[in-house]
């Protein structure tokens, strides 16, 4: 297995590096660099050959495709139904279906949920797909693997992943992300390139679509043609979108968007995939036609299998009369019977998931008012026990071109809005203008700084929301006479300073502690500053700290 190979050359690195006297600075930076690269939790997305009685070895949690071949098809391989019922020595089961694959070749795509003696059995009313059984010998999960996103179990308004630790979603919207290298058959380096630098600065989802095919906006006279992925000559069906053939799929446009899939599941990002998308251009098939059917229905059975996949059923749901809530309810009640193994679901429709919450695993919501805070902590209070996700707040980080620019363009601002998010009690996501829609700028580096985006700011964030297990803590109690805080209630307090404060006073409960210790946070450097110790007073005061921007004060009661 990868993850094998990889930790033995680690260890070969290493002792290679022990024997040196006085290493080179430059070979202990490229040894530095290849021992982080071989440390990426590395998805061991296989395809074997179905052997009859055949034992097949994989790891937990990783994506293994189960290949079979069909010499004589009907008309329209796609709609061939074809399923496996796999079974552990533990009894536990999944139904999966299958897909069609191209070149004869039928896939059943299946992640083990847990270690030991897996196995299975297909059905299918095509001869070769049918009564095909094998054994598979799961390991346990090595090299960083989680498992999918999940609801925590003991806090239902935050995520975990399946091997319980905690998942904070830091997001970030890229639509045509499956457009970068859609026309390269041979790799996705533009992809590897934007992805790379999303996940070094602390995102760990991306918003995208399935498909979309161009804005209806005005676009920049200065776009530079090689940053305009809109009106793609791919397409998810047969023909193309000015002239669709909707009589069956485009397997090839699917193959390539696994590897953008599987490469975001290499990275530890979590793709939020929307199926659909309204307000795109995209020439769609009449709703729940066959057509609409197949594809919706083959995109499930392809992707499900992806740890690192929540869906989305449509981006801009109910927005631009392509649709009706019972639509969106019907896709839901279909995806759900089609997954095996039971993704989270989400729509991108804030009032949907207000109309209808018991058909949705966490709300998406889409407000851009300005008091944000108090915004979000009416969503939070009216939709209870769901995690709940401001997935467009209205803050579009400027770029070198104008895409969209909504109501905030500020880099400083869009953090704000963010940090109100997460202190309200739900979860951010961000966009920058060079990457959200058409247009994407997959190499950052190659911007003068003044150009850049501030993605940092978000790398602040991750360290601070994981430092301080932030979707554990409590929001929306008033223990300062101004900005917001987060508690668990016993000794953490950690305040949101607004920006227009000098000074802040504090509420810490009374109880017997006589002393609090705090520090102050810059979540524009991501900076600590000296902690400092106060007497806890009747009245209790900080001045804040000088400087444009909010601060975060951390206050640690002590005994």
């Amino acid at each position: 297995m990868f993850q094998e190979k990889s930790k033995l050359m680690v260890a070969k690195i290493r002792v290679f590096m022990t024997g040196m006297s006085r290493p080179d600075p430059m070979v202990v930076a490229i040894v530095a660099l290849a021992i982080a690269c071989l440390a990426v939790p590395l998805s061991a997305c296989e395809t074997v050959v179905h052997q009859q009685a055949g034992e097949i070895t994989t790891d937990q949690w990783d994506v293994l495709n189960i290949q079979f071949r069909a010499d004589e098809l009907p008309v329209n391989p796609v709609d061939v139904k074809f399923s496996a019922i796999f079974t552990s020595e533990e009894d536990e089961s999944l139904s999966v279906e299958g897909f069609y694959n191209g070149n004869n070749e039928y896939l059943i795509r299946f992640t083990p949920p847990s270690a030991g003696t897996w196995s299975y059995v297909t059905s299918s009313p095509l001869t070769p797909l049918d009564q095909q059984s094998g054994e598979l010998t799961v390991q346990l999960a090595e090299g960083g693997r989680k498992g999918g996103i999940e609801i925590n179990s003991e806090n239902r308004l935050s995520f975990s992943y399946a091997n319980g630790e905690s998942y904070f979603p830091i997001a970030f919207e890229s639509d045509w992300l499956f457009a970068l290298d859609a026309a390269n058959a041979a790799g996705i380096p533009k992809t590897q390139k934007l992805v790379d630098t999303l996940a070094e600065n602390g995102f760990n989802q991306i918003v995208m679509n399935v498909y979309a095919h161009d804005v209806d906006w005005p676009k920049d006279g200065e776009l530079d043609p090689r940053f305009d992925y809109g009106s793609p000559k791919v397409f998810p069906f047969l023909g193309n979108n000015n002239a669709p053939d909707y009589r069956s799929l485009n397997i090839e446009y699917f193959k390539r968007l696994d590897r953008v899939i599987e490469y975001l599941d290499q990275k530890g990002i979590v793709a939020h995939l929307m199926i659909y998308v309204w307000n795109k251009q995209v020439a769609w098939p009449e709703a729940n036609s066959e057509a609409d059917n197949r594809y919706f229905d083959y995109v499930v059975r392809r992707y499900q299998a992806y740890p690192n996949l929540v869906w989305d059923i449509s981006k801009e749901a109910l927005g631009y009369g392509h649709t009706d809530v019972h639509y969106i309810t019907d896709r839901i009640e279909r995806l759900r019977q089609h997954d095996a193994y039971e993704r989270l679901v989400t729509v991108h429709d804030y009032g949907y998931c207000r109309k209808f919450p018991e058909h949705v695993d966490f709300v998406s919501v889409q407000l851009w008012q300005s008091e944000l805070y108090g915004v979000m902590r009416n969503v939070r209070e009216a939709i209870p026990g769901k995690p709940i996700q401001n997935i467009e707040h209205g803050g579009y980080e400027r770029g070198p071109y104008v895409v969209f620019t909504g109501n905030y363009v500020s880099p400083e601002v869009c953090l704000e809005r963010a940090y109100q998010c997460v202190f309200a009690g739900t979860y951010p996501t961000h966009y920058w203008q060079g990457a959200a829609w058409n247009v994407v700028i997959h190499d950052i580096a190659e911007l003068a700084p003044d150009s850049r985006p501030k993605l940092e700011y978000y790398r602040h964030m991750r360290e601070f929301v994981e430092r301080f297990q932030v979707d554990q803590l409590i929001a929306g109690d008033k223990k300062s006479n101004a900005g917001f805080c987060l508690h668990n209630g016993k000794d953490l307090f950690v305040y949101y300073v607004p920006k227009e404060c000098n000074f802040l006073g504090l509420r810490p409960p009374k109880n017997d502690v006589e002393t609090m210790k705090l520090t102050w946070f810059d979540p524009f450097t991501g900076q600590y500053g000296e902690p400092f110790e106060m007497q806890i007073t009747k009245w209790p005061s900080v001045k804040v700290p000088d400087g444009d921007g909010f601060r975060i004060l951390v206050c640690k009661l002590e005994d």
